[in-house]
């Protein structure tokens, strides 16, 4: 259950951030301003931060200083906003609205909002290479692979790709979760081993268990946002609603009726609280973050 302190963590973790990204990002001011503009105004003021705060539960509950944290976590979400980016230009899913506001390419133009999301990226491995973030270079260096292999082919990119495949087909439930494993779970799933990595040392069942927390936290997100997509309205979504199936693209609304998605998702729930048995009591804002994953509506 969410507790009554939640929201106000999660308040406090997401205007840190807000600071953090705002601190980050290169000024407006400075050549390329047009670029540098629109790299700030795809990335702040916007967004529920959802990477981040799984970053600082997972580095909370492995005593992370919150100093690493805000890096690991500004990176992560510099992918993920990259990754908006480029799916919503004309060439991908040709989207015009994204957090309540219109789309980069729209706001700026193509070729901006293609070398924004191309400079995201970059500066989110440039500052994991820049900070230290784990006592043992090695394991910042396991840090940085990980997030390289959630953003490419069996990640983000990988996923992408298999979604742009399938508009217009059929997927059964095993393919539709292999394609969003990668596509939104991989990153999900980084920001929970990222926050972790920033802390002490883990027992080989609290990693194993914080993986499959992860990895049950990834696919219930997705699921969730295939049924808001279908049940929501573009107001409450600040995104396009409505806009998978008008694409033509599998949902796990499409696959197995809204009712039943909703009730996967709640099965996913059980099974990432059960996954964080080995921490113990340690690991509050885990617990809470799997049921705003799955009960938000927006």
């Amino acid at each position: 259950m969410i507790g009554s302190d939640f929201g106000a963590w999660m308040g406090s973790v997401q205007a840190r951030m807000e600071g953090a990204l705002a601190r980050l990002l290169p000024a407006a001011g400075i050549a390329p301003a047009r670029l540098h503009e629109a790299m700030r105004y795809a990335t702040l003021e916007g967004g529920k931060r959802v990477r981040p705060l799984l970053c600082f539960a997972a580095g909370e509950a492995c005593g992370a200083p919150a100093e690493r944290l805000e890096i690991a976590a500004a990176a992560l979400e510099m992918i993920h906003v990259y990754s908006l980016v480029h799916d919503d230009l004309p060439c991908m899913d040709n989207d015009v609205l994204r957090r309540g506001k219109p789309t980069v390419h729209l706001e700026y133009d193509e070729a901006t909002a293609l070398l924004a999301g191309d400079a995201l990226q970059a500066l989110a491995f440039q500052l994991l290479a820049e900070h230290r973030l784990a006592d043992d270079p090695a394991a910042q260096l396991d840090m940085v692979g990980a997030l390289a292999a959630a953003a490419g082919t069996r990640g983000m990119a990988g996923g992408q790709q298999i979604d742009l495949e399938a508009t217009g087909k059929a997927m059964s439930l095993p393919e539709l979760e292999a394609m969003h494993i990668r596509k939104t779970g991989a990153l999900i799933r980084a920001s929970v081993l990222l926050g972790a990595g920033c802390g002490r040392n883990l027992a080989a069942a609290e990693h194993s268990g914080l993986d499959h927390y992860a990895k049950c936290v990834g696919l219930a997100f997705q699921v969730v946002d295939d049924v808001l997509d279908a049940d929501s309205s573009t107001a409450t979504l600040g995104k396009t609603a409505g806009k998978d199936s008008k694409q033509g693209k599998p949902t796990y609304v499409s696959a197995m009726g809204s009712a039943h998605a909703r009730e996967f998702a709640e099965e996913l729930r059980r099974d990432a609280h059960a996954a964080l048995a080995p921490l113990g009591a340690r690991a509050p804002r885990l617990h809470e973050l799997a049921d705003f994953v799955v009960l938000r509506k927006f």
